[in-house]
């Protein structure tokens, strides 16, 4: 399965890591009053959001062959482009009409980064996987 995703990273990491930060982007642009009622809590939305973004963001930092460092210490560096990406997001919603910056949106955000980065490495040990720059 990894030499899958390798051999078909544009398609399968790269573009759907695009398209959805562009999708999150666009939706948190989106002044309140356009937004339909999500009906519960919106920080698990705020949660799942930054769970997928976190998903492929550590994909691409693991299958890109441009730098060693990114590979190496992947979490990392995925942990701090999504939360200082998070941060910028709820400063940037105080410019749209109706909508505010929340410290414990970003909270939701950060621990939906955290279960993301682990949920990609549980998966890669479970399933046996040794993560190699080659």
């Amino acid at each position: 399965m990894f030499e899958y995703l390798q051999k078909r990273k544009v398609w399968l990491i790269y573009v759907p890591l695009t398209v959805y930060w562009l999708i999150l982007f666009s939706a948190t642009t989106i002044p309140t009053q356009k937004l339909p009622s999500i009906g519960f809590n919106d920080k698990l939305i705020h949660f799942l959001a930054y769970f997928v973004l976190a998903v492929l963001v550590n994909l691409t930092m693991i299958f890109q062959r441009k730098s060693i460092q990114l590979f190496e210490k992947a979490p990392l560096a995925t942990i701090i482009i999504c939360l200082f990406y998070g941060a910028v997001d709820e400063l940037h919603q105080m410019l749209v009409p109706g909508r505010s910056a929340e410290t414990l949106d970003w909270i939701a955000d950060a621990i939906g980064v955290v279960f993301g980065v682990f949920v990609v490495y549980f998966l890669i040990n479970r399933l046996g996987y040794r993560l190699e720059y080659n």
